[in-house]
């Protein structure tokens, strides 16, 4: 699989989960006697003299990679990077403290800082045009500070921008206006993932998308089709539900969920997989989740460009038609 290699999935699998708990998701730890149970998956239980993690209800072991793919939502890639380095910080050696030292070093390697902006935005405006998605949409993202244009060695991009409750900017993706370049920024935190605000406070909804190209389709389609829906808008940006647990435990008012993943296997089986995850953990039983593959195409970008191509056949004869009146 391309972005890991086999030996890094095997470091991935024989990394210390319990290590991993203590420095990313100590919360979750609670002690059972000698052993440590998992708070919200109560059937994951730590044994402490053999020193690895039992799966009660599913009677077998689980180890690092089994846990961010089967329970946190992970991508292979994602949890492969996660657990043994690449762009995500190393899990470090066990300890019931980790020690300051390796903490400053983490911080000072985890800095996050958004590419340089471009004064001009002349491309990427005109990429996402191309795609389908308009200029009110294109012009609100940049009012709020979640798109603008960047280089990145050498080659222009656009940059999606994820921000925290207070508008500060804690994720950024890049996607090239001319090759194949996906990339988050180094330090990015996926938890913040990009978020295309509803136009009134208060919303109870949220669309979940892979892509924020998709998320902007989407609203440019609800403005071609005149829906009337007000709603987040939020890209996962893969398959991961790290964005979405985090997104729904920052704004407990959510009531309905709808995925919009790809229309594929992958996307589907994801779609499927993240509703499974919503009804089964009980801090979300209230949320309504649905399931909404686009109808005409993969996804909601295709579904975009193939309403616009409907659009302008429709309105060619008329154009004719007044040309021929005109003469």
């Amino acid at each position: 699989m391309p972005g890991v290699t086999k030996e890094q999935i095997q470091a991935a699998r024989e990394a210390d989960l319990f290590a991993y708990l203590q420095f990313h998701e100590p919360g979750v730890l609670k002690r059972d006697g000698p052993n440590y149970r998992h708070k919200e998956h109560d059937s994951l239980v730590y044994v402490t003299g053999k020193k690895y993690w039992y799966w009660n209800s599913r009677g077998r072991s689980i180890n690092a990679l089994d846990y961010l793919i089967q329970i946190r939502g992970y991508g292979l890639v994602d949890a492969v990077h996660t657990l043994v380095g690449g762009e995500i910080q190393q899990i470090p050696e066990r300890r019931s403290t980790p020690e300051p030292n390796y903490i400053q070093r983490e911080q000072k390697k985890k800095a996050f800082s958004l590419p340089w902006a471009r004064r001009c935005a002349t491309a990427a405006v005109s990429y996402l045009q191309q795609r389908g998605i308009s200029s009110e949409v294109i012009s609100r993202c940049v009012r709020l500070g979640l798109f603008y244009e960047a280089r990145y060695k050498g080659e222009a991009v656009c940059v999606f921008v994820g921000k925290d409750d207070a508008g500060k900017a804690k994720f950024a993706c890049m996607r090239s206006i001319t090759g194949k370049l996906r990339k988050d920024v180094y330090g990015s935190d996926k938890m913040y993932s990009f978020c295309y605000p509803p136009q009134n406070p208060g919303s109870q909804h949220v669309a979940v998308f892979e892509a924020p190209i998709d998320a902007l389709s989407h609203v440019t389609l609800q403005e071609l089709e005149g829906w009337k829906w007000d709603g987040y808008r939020l890209s996962l940006g893969g398959t991961s539900h790290v964005a979405l647990i985090a997104f729904l435990e920052r704004h407990p008012e959510i009531r309905r969920v709808n995925l919009y993943m790809d229309n594929d296997l992958g996307g589907l089986k994801n779609a499927r997989r993240i509703k499974a995850m919503l009804h089964d953990n009980p801090r979300f039983k209230h949320i309504r989740v649905g399931i909404n593959p686009p109808r005409v195409g993969k996804d909601y970008n295709e579904k975009l460009l193939h309403t616009r191509g409907k659009i302008k056949d429709r309105q060619l004869p008329c154009r004719q038609k007044q040309a021929a009146i005109s003469i």
